[in-house]
């Protein structure tokens, strides 16, 4: 630059050779990342998802054997708890390992998601003070790599449907519906629980206990009718009940849930899922200070 053109430059203002490439602003709205910027960053999801699916299995003696073993263990578990030692009746000709996996398979769906995404910023507080990237990221990662474990359990699922020659006709094409709107509802406790946790470390111990509790709350290894009656009431305001029995007449052909249960229990997961997204949205600037 010659000293003419310098000195006609205005003070303060910036020369095309000094002007940011990237300009970073406070956002406005109540999304907690711009759409178009969460595509930008697209690449760094997949590197986070893959990140975390590396990391689960890394150093253990049986790796990604896990995937496999988790959804048979956990309905094997609950198939023995309820169907032999409480002598829960199950549906008439299905086995109760197949009716609990179809359960899990649901289960996994929202707890891991909801689980995973409640620490996804305190594991990853360096990233979070140190660089820039649209925050939302790290949840929506582990929503990625959740679903690569729904999907080995679904395998497992198809080949026990088959060996059992269970067929539930064309409601099957309804699971992938049942098993989204399952995960929109464990994003968005995920992301409530992961902004609370930034400033409050309680959660992290509140939340397993409470998915704990809600497994056995919720008809995962048993139908809602098999509860007693004084209980009732707890199964038809919990949301998850037309969901996982939504799933299960999908995939074995029980009983469909019914219309109004299953519009609440849809209207209440995205009622969460927006919840969650303002909380999140609402918090985010203040992470890489309190975190």
């Amino acid at each position: 630059m010659t000293s003419e053109s310098a000195e006609g430059a205005l003070p303060g203002s910036a020369t095309p050779s000094t002007r940011p490439r990237l300009l970073i602003k406070a956002r406005r709205g109540w999304l907690p990342a711009n759409p178009r910027e969460l595509w930008e960053f697209r690449e760094l999801l997949r590197r986070f998802a893959a990140r975390d699916i590396t990391l689960r299995y890394r150093q253990t003696a049986l790796g990604v054997t896990w995937v496999v073993l988790q959804p048979l263990l956990g309905a094997g578990i609950l198939a023995f708890v309820f169907g032999g030692v409480a002598n829960l009746p199950g549906p008439e000709g299905i086995p109760y390992f197949v009716f609990s996996l179809a359960g899990m398979v649901a289960w996994t769906a929202f707890s891991q998601t909801a689980l995973r995404a409640s620490t996804s910023l305190v594991a990853n507080a360096q990233l979070v003070q140190k660089v820039f990237f649209p925050r939302l990221l790290l949840p929506l990662s582990t929503t990625v790599s959740t679903a690569v474990d729904v999907l080995v359990s679904v395998v497992l699922l198809a080949v026990l449907l088959v060996m059992n020659r269970i067929w539930a006709g064309p409601p099957i094409l309804l699971l992938p519906l049942w098993l989204l709107v399952i995960t929109a509802a464990g994003l968005g406790i995920g992301l409530m629980t992961s902004a609370l946790m930034v400033r409050y470390r309680d959660v992290q111990y509140v939340v397993p206990v409470a998915m704990q509790l809600l497994l056995f709350a919720s008809p995962v290894a048993y139908a809602a009718s098999a509860a007693p009656a004084s209980a009732q009431w707890a199964y038809t305001i919990n949301p998850l009940t037309s969901l996982l029995e939504g799933v299960r007449w999908s995939v074995l052909g029980t009983a469909a849930p019914s219309t109004g249960s299953v519009l609440y229990g849809v209207g209440m997961s995205v009622l969460v899922l927006i919840v969650g997204m303002l909380v999140f949205g609402r918090m985010e600037r203040q992470f890489a200070d309190v975190i």
